[in-house]
């Protein structure tokens, strides 16, 4: 049976790269802070064929240049939420979170539990403390008093800029804005009082992530109120290059 987007298909806030009609399962990917959609593109080509993979991209870029930037973690949650629903309307999801989207995922699948709608399958957060600590010093990097030339380093280093975008200095200028709305919005963060979410809950971590703090995956099990995995990854805040490309691999409940 195809299984037909609709109007999802036309949404600038929800990207297909694979264009998959008929697929059994979904993974939502939710941006972390200034990734954009783009660093999750080439794992249409990782996932299993029968599984699709949604982008959700936040205001303010990519199809949504237009559109202003989200200037509180409520607002751009409750953008997130709304989106997540007309990606995936009553069909089958994993849910995804990098980082600060990974706090964005867990809020969003509380609040889809909460509302009783479209809720996740599973819940994978990926590279982010536990929530319910609230925001400390140690999750707030890059930091808003960060230069241009900091920010730029940073997303340098872990491969957030396009080479295309390195060559035009307008595309670079329009990353440090992305970077400094999300950073912005990060640092607004409060936990949204939840008890934690009843879908299955996997967490992955860098074994060398100093930004993790050590006690972070019970942390996460206090959240979890049904099935709990924790998964160990080589390398760093965003794992080696060879484990992110392939990270999709690492999720239990797209690939049983």
């Amino acid at each position: 049976m195809s299984n037909q987007l609709g109007p999802a298909r036309q949404n600038t806030a929800v990207i297909r790269p694979k264009q998959l009609d008929g697929a059994t399962n979904t993974l939502v990917c939710l941006g972390f802070c200034g990734g954009g959609t783009g660093p999750y593109h080439p794992w249409a080509e990782v996932v299993a064929p029968d599984v699709d993979v949604a982008l959700i991209c936040y205001p303010g870029r990519d199809g949504r240049f237009l559109e202003d930037f989200a200037t509180t973690w409520d607002e751009l949650a409750e953008d997130a939420t709304r989106t997540v629903v007309s990606a995936v309307g009553d069909r089958p999801y994993v849910l995804f979170g990098h980082s600060m989207g990974g706090w964005m995922a867990f809020d969003v699948a509380s609040r889809l539990e909460a509302r009783g709608t479209s809720v996740p399958d599973a819940l994978v957060v990926s590279s982010c403390n536990a929530p319910a600590r609230g925001l400390t010093p140690r999750d707030m990097f890059p930091a808003h008093q960060d230069t241009d030339e900091e920010l730029l380093t940073w997303m340098r280093t872990h491969g957030l800029i396009a080479a295309h975008v390195l060559e035009d200095p307008d595309l670079l200028e329009m990353a440090v804005e992305i970077m400094r709305a999300d950073i912005a919005v990060r640092d607004t963060f409060r936990h949204n009082g939840a008890a934690g979410v009843t879908m299955p809950l996997q967490v992955l971590a860098g074994a060398d992530d100093e930004v993790i703090e050590p006690d972070a995956p019970a942390q996460w099990r206090e959240l979890a109120l049904g099935p709990y995995r924790h998964d160990s990854l080589p390398g760093g805040h965003f794992y080696t290059p060879e484990v992110w490309r392939a990270l999709p691999t690492h999720i239990a409940a797209i690939n049983r």
